[in-house]
């Protein structure tokens, strides 16, 4: 197992330094081959991992880091179901991702920097999933920050490209330097930063040391995740490459904020009020992104705020403590979600670079390779029943539901009207991108994209078809993800809720989802939308504004300030002040220089001066 998971590490990281380093000097179905080959390994390796390790736990060292005092840190591993399961995912849907990039990127020559970062990013994934110690946690994390960063900007030489980049990057760092915090503190109160030394004191905290250690957790998981206030980098992020955008920012980068909650659930889990600002910020950004999801035009944007909509469903399960049912929902997100970007990408590629869904239209008779693809992952988005995220997203509303206190059914009824909204956007999109429309594309307009980039998306459509068979509440399999997981602090394999509540809620949502799915068909049948609201839309589509009150409240007060400091106080004060010193030493110097031209007329008249000065001040002296 030690080799196992060494090797699921290394074999990417190889990939990586591979193309960086020579990849670009040979033929590019060369270094194409071993970005993917490396990938694959790492899949084969999480399956042997997965299959071999059953349901128990094992710690690796792989070598020493530092140590001060009693203080020590390795590079080791924490391998559980848990991180089993992450690991397969994050594998699984990299493998996809880097075989439909080969399409993708076929006429870009910038190929090798491109895969280089995204085998760069699926190692530090897999640290973070991995690693017991919580510094070489941190560095994945930041590893994927960074090469979230490099991939965003990826097409630097577009302003605009560099800009996303750069917003992505500072905004999740202000997540970043609370983590940081929290890992000082944990420091401070264990002399370790082991997970599993961790978990095992957690009970040893105070309430309020278990509220800030949570709180500082959850500031870093909202950077990371896009949850609110910190979600406005991560519209702006679908600049980069379609394919990273499913990569970094459907599937595995933005549930690394969620993964880091649920791995540190033990602590979190010491603190209700914590647990309810959790679920709070987690209810609160479904609708938000959900609402936001519903006013935007472009293809990628709409599935941008559904994933901060989505994600915010995770973050909610964790605040109502229930672990199972945040990680069920984070693998069905990961499945179709990651397809819905795919087939995206595939959309604009075929229309020449086109995002605006409002100039799509009668795809499904010239993309048909597409069609049903797309059709699949916008069913599990949208919860259709008995399909996909259908059976995590009623768990994680049942868990909120049954938690004690008001604010839990606050939350639930929130969440609820986002689960409603979430099919009207979701078709939305589908009816506009797809349904036959006069004033839609012609066949003349289609580029003609590689038909693998379509078939390779199958095996996500099956999964996002059928994940809901990982925990189902009945049928042979009955709760096998609850059970698989069991092991970990503070799961639940079972909600205990009456089953009254989970069969009106089941049934309730199902008709509800299928009644929006039908009303939106009806408002955006052909030949266009049949329903306006300019007010409205134009507060959607800037998502509330969220990013211009930042403009106005931060951004804009820090430029004026940085302005007064570089142009009003550096140059207007201190260099002018200096410059102006200099002038005066240089005035000063040139007269002095009139008295040491080297005639000796000059000095005898310097004397003469010098010897009646002398004199009047003696005179002056006397007299007075």
């Amino acid at each position: 197992m030690d080799l196992i998971l060494t090797f699921m590490l290394l074999f990417p990281l190889i990939g990586a330094m591979f193309n960086a380093l020579v990849g670009w000097r040979l033929p590019r179905r060369l270094g194409e081959g071993v970005a993917c080959a490396a990938v694959l390994g790492a899949l084969v390796m999480a399956v042997a991992g997965f299959v071999l390790l059953g349901q128990g736990t094992l710690q690796v060292t792989l070598l020493d880091w530092l140590a001060v005092g009693d203080f020590s840190v390795s590079f080791s591993l924490l391998y559980n179901p848990l991180a089993a399961l992450m690991a397969l995912m994050v594998t699984f849907v990299s493998n996809i991702i880097h075989l439909y990039s080969v399409g993708f990127m076929r006429e870009d020559e910038d190929w090798a920097r491109y895969f280089c970062y995204l085998n760069l990013f699926v190692f530090a994934m897999l640290v973070i999933t991995l690693a017991d110690n919580l510094l070489f946690f941190y560095l994945g994390w930041e590893g994927v920050g960074f090469c979230s960063y490099a991939l965003i900007g990826f097409w630097y030489s577009d302003p605009a490209n560099a800009a996303a980049g750069r917003k992505a990057f500072v905004v999740t760092r202000i997540g970043d330097v609370a983590f940081g915090i929290a890992l000082a503190l944990l420091v401070y109160l264990f002399h370790s930063l082991s997970l599993s030394d961790l978990h095992h004191h957690a009970t040893m905290l105070s309430p309020g040391l278990a509220a800030l250690l949570s709180l500082l957790l959850l500031w870093a998981a909202m950077g990371k995740s896009a949850q609110l206030p910190l979600t406005v980098w991560l519209p702006d992020a679908m600049a980069g490459p379609t394919p990273v955008s499913a990569l970094i920012h459907a599937a595995t980068m933005v549930t690394a904020g969620v993964y880091l909650l649920i791995r540190m659930f033990p602590i979190v889990s010491q603190s209700p009020l914590a647990l309810m600002i959790i679920a709070g910020v987690g209810a609160v950004t479904t609708i938000y992104g959900a609402a936001a999801a519903l006013g935007q035009r472009d293809i990628k944007r709409v599935l941008a705020y559904s994933t901060i909509s989505q994600v915010g469903y995770m973050v909610l399960a964790v605040g109502a403590a229930d672990i199972i049912g945040g990680m069920f929902h984070l693998l069905s997100h990961a499945f179709f979600k990651s397809l819905l970007f795919l087939t995206a990408g595939y959309v604009i590629q075929a229309l020449a670079g086109e995002h605006d869904i409002f100039k799509m239209g009668n795809l499904r008779r010239l993309l048909p390779h597409i069609y049903w693809p797309f059709l699949i992952g916008a069913l599990a988005l949208s919860a259709f029943p008995m399909i996909g995220g259908f059976f995590s997203k009623d768990r994680i509303l049942l868990a909120t539901f049954i938690s004690p206190g008001v604010s839990y059914k606050v939350f639930w009824v929130l969440a609820t009207v986002a689960a409603f909204i979430t099919p009207l956007y979701t078709f939305r999109l589908f009816c506009l991108v797809f349904q036959d429309r006069p004033d839609g594309s012609t066949p003349e307009e289609i580029k003609p994209v590689p038909n693998f980039m379509a078939y390779i998306l199958w095996p996500l459509a099956l999964l996002a078809l059928l994940d809901g068979m990982l925990n189902l509440p009945f049928g042979p399999g009955k709760r096998w993800l609850g059970v698989y997981l069991s092991s970990m602090p503070g799961s639940r394999v079972d909600l205990g809720a009456p089953l009254a509540y989970e069969l009106g809620m089941g049934v309730g949502s199902a008709l509800i989802i299928v009644a929006v799915i039908i009303l939106t068909c009806y408002l955006y049948r052909p030949p266009g939308p049949a329903w306006r609201a300019p007010g409205w839309q134009a507060l959607l589509f800037e998502a509330f504004y969220l990013d211009k009150l930042y403009q106005y409240l931060l951004v804009g007060p820090y430029r004026r300030l940085a302005v007064f400091w570089w142009q009003g106080a550096d140059e207007g004060g201190i260099d002018r002040g200096l410059k102006g010193a200099a002038a005066g030493v240089e005035v000063l110097s040139r007269g002095l220089g009139h008295g040491t031209s080297g005639r000796l007329s000059t000095y005898v008249k310097m004397l003469l001066v010098g010897l009646t000065l002398l004199l009047t001040a003696l005179a002056l002296k006397f007299f007075l």
